[in-house]
């Protein structure tokens, strides 16, 4: 069995973040640089890589640091109601707006302000975020008096915005302002031997916690935490510990205290953690067909793709009301095509977003 090391006092970290590899070393350096700037700051890395961690970093470093820190999770609204988040509203500006309300940039002023998700805004909502990082300066939902503040911003993303711009989905200037300077959290894959030093931090706040004390790890345990690949990265590594804990009879954390995944008897743990975002979903469905079929099987096109066609197509359909023409513009594909698949598909009687029979009609104008 192993003794965890404490982590050290010593190493040049950030409050609260646990890791000495090379990787976190140039997220310090950047981190402590940028702190005494006013610039806007973009965090990207994989859910769960401790975005929140650094933008709270970045605030603590900074001269705003007994100012506010307000954190704004973007992607848990709608756009509505984002707004209203961010910018505070007036009585009477939409239904349930029953008195004035502050916004979050305006609770913010003189502090920063912690937009993660940013990736999840709609272009109208982008359009204001543009304007508030150039100008410094919103009105509030229904109001037309002009808010100035002064609040530094620092945005997260789980998602490449570069590429979500080129495909349309968020705005180029505002890609540009918000990446002044970019700070990359690496995945816990890409810096395994921080994994020791984690799990003794998670290790003494889980045994406080609960009235216990497992002060060592097996061998055994420790290996197969720096084999697995941790698709939940830090986040991931402390629900595990946490429960390792709960579970320990004695004062060490043995490979059988860990879940099937990391021990690599089983794949299920793996998913609770997976991000759900598009890419991760579809890797996902593909290895569903792909594990269901025989390995002789001759139709794995039909099997994934096809399927995956029909549902998008019978969903579509129904969010058009059936009518074709309006159906194959939002499909992007011709509309003597979409009646073909329509026909192969069986969707010619009425269906419904499920892809089941329903109440769009398929019309066709």
């Amino acid at each position: 069995m192993t003794l965890l090391p404490h982590p050290s006092t010593s190493d040049p970290t950030l409050p609260g973040i646990i890791g000495s590899s090379e990787a976190m070393q140039s997220v310090y350096r950047v981190t402590r640089q940028v702190a005494s700037s006013r610039a806007s700051v973009l965090l990207l890395g994989e859910t769960g890589t401790g975005k929140e961690l650094i933008a709270k970093a970045i605030h603590e470093l900074s001269d705003r640091r007994k100012r506010p820190f307000v954190r704004v999770n973007c992607g848990a609204l709608s756009e509505n109601l984002l707004e209203s988040e961010l910018f505070g509203h007036v009585r009477g500006s939409f239904t349930g707006a029953i008195d004035n309300r502050t916004g979050r940039f305006e609770a913010a002023h003189t502090g920063t302000i912690f937009l993660d998700e940013i990736n999840s805004t709609t272009p109208l909502l982008q359009v204001k975020l543009l304007r508030v990082l150039q100008e410094q300066e919103f009105e509030r939902v229904g109001d037309t008096q002009t808010i100035r503040v002064d609040t530094r911003v620092v945005a997260a993303s789980n998602r490449d915005l570069l590429e979500e711009s080129a495909e349309g989905r968020f705005r180029e200037d505002l890609y540009y302002r918000l990446n002044v300077v970019p700070i990359y959290l690496p995945p816990l894959r890409e810096r395994r031997e921080d994994i020791p030093s984690l799990v003794s931090y998670f290790l003494n706040i889980y045994n406080e916690e609960n009235d216990r004390y497992v002060a060592h790890i097996g061998e055994q345990a420790l290996e197969a935490m720096q084999d697995y690949q941790w698709p939940g990265n830090v986040r991931e590594l402390q629900n595990y510990i946490e429960r390792a804990v709960v579970m320990a009879t004695g004062d060490e954390l043995t490979v059988d205290l860990l879940p099937g995944a990391v021990r690599g008897t089983s794949d299920a743990p793996n998913r609770a953690f997976r991000r759900y975002d598009f890419e991760s979903l579809a890797e996902q469905l593909v290895h569903e067909g792909l594990s269901n079929a025989d390995e002789d099987a001759e139709d794995l096109h039909s099997r994934v793709v096809e399927r995956v066609e029909r549902e998008v197509i019978a969903q579509v359909l129904a969010k058009c009301d059936g009518v074709q023409i309006k159906a194959a513009q939002r499909l992007g594909i011709n509309r003597n095509t979409l009646h073909k698949k329509i026909k192969d598909y069986g969707l010619d009687g009425p269906v419904s977003g499920n892809g089941h029979n329903g109440e769009a009609n398929g019309k066709t104008a």
